[in-house]
């Protein structure tokens, strides 16, 4: 693969060179419980893409072949992209798609030596520019096209803050054909950077949206995200909501105490069927 320069310091840092070895080390885990996806027929690894700055580092998986491929843009929970979000892509590729997933924190923190939930939200999260995710998002779409990848079959999915920004990006890049949002919050608070909720930007969606929700998830509310998607669809957008009723949030997350292996698998198939629906992979 064409992977760009190796990892370099820009303006303001790069403070992450490489991705996180193994699982994160800031949530209670269940290691035993992880699903574990080999790269077997696949090209599965660490590369790094160039952005204004410098370059982010970031984990793709394809099959082994020429491709030319259909895309997903996998966007990482708050913890980086550790060996859950790798794996997520592993699956995607064994499935036929180049996913891709970039490190959107490179720049604040080195998420691998980072072990309270907090201090990330605070210290990290909250300084990440939703125009830089969205641009980073562009720089990873672009990076698959140059490197197997299918521009006219691209979708995105996400978890959890990752699911928030899949809203974001559905509104922002008109060559989407699908994204699949995972527990993803609706509402919350705004700031000069971040400045719209996945709500606010509803009615701009560009392409058709799945969210998928647990119905016990204590920090996002059932009803703001059935109020999102109302709104979505009072302004011509497709938007499809599916709440699993006995699901907390990161549901899907198997390597985390909230895991529900049912509504993980069938969220999981119901994200592949949309995506083909949709024109991004299958026939």
């Amino acid at each position: 693969m064409d992977d760009g320069s190796r990892p370099a310091v820009g303006r303001r840092g790069i403070m992450m060179g490489s991705l996180i070895a193994g699982l994160t080390l800031a949530t209670t885990r269940v290691d035993a419980e992880a699903i574990r996806t080999d790269s077997a027929g696949l090209v599965a690894e660490e590369v790094h893409l160039p952005v204004g700055d410098g370059t982010l580092p970031a984990y793709a998986a394809r099959p082994d072949g020429a491709g030319p491929f259909p895309t997903v843009l996998v966007i990482e929970e708050i913890f980086g992209v550790h060996e859950y979000i790798a794996d997520v892509c592993r699956r995607l590729a064994h499935q036929g798609y180049l996913a891709i997933a970039p490190e959107l924190y490179a720049r604040i923190a080195d998420l691998s030596k980072m072990s309270d939930v907090q201090q990330i939200i605070r210290e990290v999260i909250a300084r990440a520019p939703d125009a830089q995710v969205m641009s980073d998002l562009d720089a990873a779409a672009a990076w698959a096209g140059r490197n197997g990848g299918d521009p006219r079959q691209l979708a995105v999915t996400g978890f959890c803050r990752g699911g928030r920004d899949v809203w974001l990006y559905a509104a922002h890049n008109p060559a989407l054909r699908a994204a699949v949002a995972w527990y993803g919050p609706t509402g919350g608070a705004t700031s000069a950077i971040q400045p719209k909720t996945a709500a606010d930007v509803a009615t701009a969606l560009k392409c058709p949206l799945l969210g998928l929700y647990g119905g016990q998830d204590a920090a996002i509310r059932v009803d703001d995200v059935e109020a999102a998607a109302a709104r979505a669809r009072a302004a011509g957008r497709q938007v499809e909501i599916v709440i699993y009723p006995d699901a907390p949030h990161g549901f899907h997350a198997d390597y985390r105490p909230s895991y529900r292996a049912a509504d993980a698998a069938d969220g999981w198939h119901r994200m592949l069927a949309f995506f083909r629906v949709h024109g991004v992979g299958g026939s």
